[in-house]
């Protein structure tokens, strides 16, 4: 055994830095891409589930579209059954619709097409002119209603 010293190479920046990265080498991760996928699932769900909600929503608005629709048709379609019986106009009344077979059957015809129907009709002999009200409450619950008033000319020239 040799009682001197040992000599040491100086250490450079290099070899000082080279150490730290071999004594701080990070650990391999693990995990991670599980995380990764559980994340991209997660985001998926959620946009399945948006796409759910938007089409029950476009359900919910084209039949309650529909439902509007029908109300205008069956409107159009009373006045014109005034229109070509202009002559017995007061018969086309709540009071005297009973009476009338084509409004009897026009409102048998409402009350099949539109939920909770309540059908109003009022026409005036005098002056010609006649208001339809149809009123209808869909299973949302929202009472909604479709107005419409014209002249029937109950005596042409």
């Amino acid at each position: 055994m040799s009682l001197t010293p040992k000599i040491r190479a100086p250490v450079t920046r290099e070899i000082a830095r080279e150490r730290w990265i071999v004594m701080n080498k990070a650990r391999p991760q693990t995990g991670f891409m599980l995380i990764e996928v559980m994340i991209s699932v997660l985001i998926f769900a959620l946009g399945v589930l948006a796409l759910v909600g938007l089409q029950a929503a476009m359900t919910r608005a084209q039949t309650d579209a529909k439902v509007r629709a029908d109300a205008s048709n069956l409107a159009g379609e009373l006045v014109g059954m005034m229109w070509a019986d202009a002559s017995n106009l007061a018969g086309y009344n709540n009071s005297a619709c009973a009476s009338t077979p084509q409004c009897a059957g026009w409102k048998a015809k409402v009350i099949l097409t539109l939920p909770d129907a309540k059908p109003d009709v009022s026409a005036d002999v005098t002056t010609g002119v006649v208001k339809i009200k149809l009123m209808w409450t869909p299973p949302s619950g929202t009472p909604h209603q479709y107005l419409t008033a014209t002249t029937v000319n109950a005596n042409p020239p």
